[in-house]
């Protein structure tokens, strides 16, 4: 009896010891926080964080876009616990995958996944440089066309009277009369009617005989 409790003993201390030491030898690093978190929903994402319960080498991190498009992404640092990659440009509305792989400080290699969506669009760059500068492009003014010409030429009742043919003078000279007034028309008409009248009558005077 003295001889099995003495071989029972050590036997049942060493299972107690492994029992109560048996759960920090058996635990590996594990992800502790991330950003952004598992099924988040974000406007916008600049910089994948994955914190480690210790810390980690060789990370590899690959983002997924919408359809399954693989999205350019920095290469991975590590600060600490912490793991950092940035995407190389703004991501587009949508659902985003996270597959991670990194080997933790006692050399096991672990690695997981998360989900997130992009419930925003990215802002276009025409969008983003309007609202830096805050001046709308200004649309050109249509240049004046030129009138257009007739394409037969006016007759002369329809051209625009110059300035020369607009005076007195050049009106009466069209008309093919002088300057004189009316009266001193009628006069000489009465001085060629009776001069035509003695010379009518002169010529019609009987000679006399002269035997």
């Amino acid at each position: 009896m003295t001889f099995l409790r003495r071989a029972l003993v050590p036997a049942v201390g060493a299972v107690l010891v492994l029992l109560l030491t048996s759960p920090a030898a058996l635990a590996h690093d594990r992800l502790k926080a991330s950003n952004p978190a598992d099924r988040a929903k974000l406007k916008s994402l600049e910089t994948i964080e994955l914190e480690f319960t210790s810390h980690m080498q060789l990370p590899t991190i690959v983002l997924d876009g919408p359809g399954g498009k693989p999205v350019p992404l920095d290469k991975p640092r590590v600060q600490g616990n912490k793991v950092f990659a940035r995407p190389t440009g703004a991501l587009l509305e949508g659902r985003y995958r996270i597959a991670w792989r990194v080997v933790s400080s006692d050399g096991h290699p672990i690695q997981g996944e998360l989900v997130f969506t992009i419930t925003a669009p990215a802002p276009s760059p025409s969008a983003s440089e309007e609202t830096a500068t805050g001046t709308p492009t200004e649309t050109p003014a249509p240049a004046s066309s030129p009138e257009p010409q007739p394409a037969f030429p006016q007759p002369a009742s329809a051209q625009p009277p110059s300035a020369a043919s607009s005076s007195p003078a050049a009106a009466a000279r069209a008309d093919g009369t002088s300057g004189l007034p009316g009266w001193l028309w009628a006069a000489l008409a009465v001085v060629l009617a009776g001069g035509a009248g003695v010379l009518f009558a002169a010529r019609r005077k009987p000679r006399p005989d002269r035997g």
